[in-house]
């Protein structure tokens, strides 16, 4: 008889850290504990400790025959079945997840968490003293501990509640799964991009360890020379500025400057402020390199690179809850830096100066080189090359489209016909009814602050975020522009500013002449973009409609609906996907259950329509090229990773496959997508670039 649901969950032990990456995990890797259920059926435990512990015939027909093999983060259990007992068939299709299911229902990932919010008893609830028992049997001791390794043998007490806690595991997991909705997962077209998703994670990239090696000797030499020009700079008081405390209060003592804090847009603001003394600069120069996050990664890819070149795991389906965008694991994908990086032919030559050892003779700023090399670490493998392409303001495309701002999905569909106006120097003309081909490069840059800052209800604190990210003074700014400003938005912002003030709310530093000009070009831009900026109150309607009407469809503009099932609100975009918002409740504000991106904890959050609106955008957006995907698989381009709107894929070094091809397979669209403009781009490449 074919089993429907078999139910999985391993123990696992490794000398090697988990932090280095499953796929160096797996390889000293050993099955302790082997807990199971069939269906419904009670919960079993093997323990491959003991001698001559052996397989039930149950488990064994149920292996080969169940429809649906469930685990919580399969990705873990099947990349350890696959090492350990090969002898069985673990194919993708079969598998399902729990902690996936859970994300598309923007719940937490944890059974933990997951079993709190659902209400689970003390019967079939984790049980929460488990972690301490994994770190004691699964993780090798201490070396300051006489005893390398705890087994049955040296804690038999411990030992039983290692096994309960495991039962637990299984219970829990069985019983969230039958709690939560299943609208998304499993079943939707979302199970084929999550087995699409796990064959990328499988699949992996090659990595060129040669520049891995350089790249992480350089980050040591680097910081050793950083730790020298900091002595010589504070006569030795200081011997690192990464210590935030002792240099905060050295600058306070020392010179009298005064710090709010050491964030990266804290300091590259006061290196504009002309009269900080140099020395101070120059710590706020070392102190940018020295905490350059980006150059962790070199460590943690090279760690997690496996013994054929490549490394795997690196994309977490649904990471992002509330709009299904895969997050980045081990090396952080997602994450890579994309601004202020050096040219490509200087990454190319500093790629192989670094490989050739005498990188520091010809680039001042070693942090600056390495943190723009980062992505050149991912190669595509000998006779191969990669296809790059990037779907092109996939996210303003999918904002003009939601709201029906015409006028926008015409200037789009005309400058992808070769014959419109590039659209930053288009929002600035728009926002100034000035004619588009006057619009100067200083101008496209406002322009460009404007279409990509404004869209979700951002305002001058929007404005700061992007001109530290592109790069131009906003005082220097408000000064070019202040006489082209229209009177009655000037007087309208002023009056704003002094209710800032009066409410003591952040004014980010700015003078009165640049907050002023910040805010009217807000203004401006939403005067010009109605329909965008009318919807952020449309959608909190909707919310709050449905709220109040459990079970009733609200319509929001042609290809948004909003409902309440139960304790989810639901979002329901063109794709048939839904965004969930559980436990959502009006009362002062529109809340719901999430979590918190700045604390990591979940609790009820506040939304309003700018995010609401944000949320939508980027989950259409996520739709588009995740319905590409599949296409681009069936015609030979093997994606190995994706960011953001963009597909990496690896196909052999000819003609036959090309950017030209993946670009036109990524906005060839669905039925569902009628009327949004799509335009994408790439290049062809043996090293990932941006």
């Amino acid at each position: 008889m074919i089993v429907e649901d078999l139910w999985i969950d391993l123990e696992t032990y490794s000398e090697i850290p988990l932090s280095n990456g499953l796929q160096s995990y797996a390889e000293g890797v050993e099955i302790i504990l082997f807990l199971y259920a069939i269906g419904d059926g009670d919960v079993n435990c093997l323990d491959f400790t003991q001698e001559g512990c052996e397989m039930p015939d149950d488990l064994v027909h149920a292996i080969k025959t169940a429809k649906k093999v469930w685990a919580q983060n399969t990705y873990f259990d099947r990349t350890i079945l696959n090492k350990c007992l090969p002898q069985f068939d673990w194919s993708i299709p079969r598998w399902r997840d729990t902690m996936i299911q859970a994300a598309t229902n923007g719940l937490p990932a944890g059974l933990d968490g997951m079993g709190t919010v659902m209400g689970l008893d003390d019967e079939t609830a984790k049980d929460k003293g488990g972690k301490n028992l994994i770190h004691l049997f699964c993780k090798p001791r201490p070396a300051n501990h006489k005893l390398r390794r705890a087994t049955w043998e040296t804690h038999p007490v411990e030992w039983q509640q290692f096994v309960h806690y495991g039962v637990k595991d299984i219970k829990a997991m069985r019983e969230c799964h039958k709690r939560m909705p299943k609208v998304n997962y499993p079943n939707s077209v979302e199970l084929d991009f999550w087995h699409l998703d796990q064959k990328i994670n499988d699949r992996g990239f090659c990595v060129d360890v040669d520049l891995v090696n350089a790249a992480i000797l350089a980050v040591q030499l680097e910081a050793k020379s950083l730790k020298k020009q900091v002595i010589k700079v504070t006569d030795g008081e200081l011997d690192s500025t990464t210590k935030r405390d002792a240099t905060l209060k050295y600058l306070l003592e020392s010179y009298g400057v005064s710090l709010p804090d050491l964030k990266k847009g804290t300091l590259e603001r006061r290196l504009e402020d002309q009269m900080l003394p140099e020395e101070v600069k120059e710590l706020i120069r070392i102190r940018l390199q020295a905490s350059s996050s980006s150059t962790s990664k070199f460590a943690r890819l090279g760690k997690a690179v496996g013994k054929d070149g490549r490394c795997r795991g690196t994309i977490q389906f649904y990471g992002a809850k509330r709009t299904g965008r895969a997050a980045g694991r081990v090396f952080q994908p997602q994450n890579l830096p994309s601004r202020g990086l050096l040219s490509h032919a200087e990454i190319a030559f500093g790629i192989q100066a670094l490989k050739d050892g005498d990188a520091l003779e010809y680039f001042p700023n070693m942090m600056k080189l390495l943190t723009s090399v980062i992505r050149s670490c991912v190669i595509a493998a000998p006779g191969k090359k990669l296809v790059v392409s990037d779907l092109s303001n996939i996210e303003g495309r999918v904002a003009a489209w939601v709201t029906g701002e015409d006028w926008k999905l015409r200037a789009f569909r005309d400058f992808d016909e070769g014959r419109g106006v590039d659209q930053y120097k288009l929002a600035y003309a728009k926002a100034f009814q000035v004619d588009a081909a006057t619009v100067t490069k200083p101008q496209r840059d406002i322009g460009k602050v404007l279409e990509l800052m404004m869209g979700y209800g951002g305002g001058v604190g929007a404005f700061v975020t992007g001109a530290l990210g592109y790069g131009f003074d906003l005082e220097e700014m408000a000064k070019r522009i202040w006489e082209t400003l229209p009177e009655t938005e000037v007087h309208k912002a002023r009056a704003f500013l002094e209710w800032v003030r009066k409410h003591k709310r952040p004014t980010y530093d700015l003078s009165d002449e640049a907050f002023i000009t910040c805010d009217v070009l807000k203004r401006l831009w939403r005067n010009s973009n109605f329909q965008i900026s009318s919807y952020w109150k449309q959608i909190e309607d909707a919310f709050v409609a449905a709220v109040n009407r459990p079970g009733r469809v609200i319509k929001c503009g042609p290809h948004i609906h909003v409902v309440k099932v139960g304790a989810w609100l639901r979002i329901r975009l063109p794709s048939g996907r839904v965004l969930s918002y559980p436990s959502a409740t009006v009362e002062i504000d529109l809340k719901f259950f999430g979590e918190n991106p700045y604390t990591r904890q979940w609790q009820r959050l506040t939304i309003w329509g700018g995010t609401l609106f944000e949320n939508i955008c980027q989950a259409i957006a996520r739709d588009v090229l995740y319905y590409a995907m599949p296409r681009a698989e069936a015609l030979g381009y093997e994606i190995i990773l994706h960011v953001h709107d963009e597909l990496i894929a690896e196909v052999d070094d000819n003609k036959e496959h090309n950017v030209e091809e993946l670009s036109s397979i990524m906005v060839a669209g669905e039925n569902w997508t009628k009327g949004l403009p799509l335009a994408a781009a790439g290049f062809e490449t043996y090293a990932f670039r941006k």
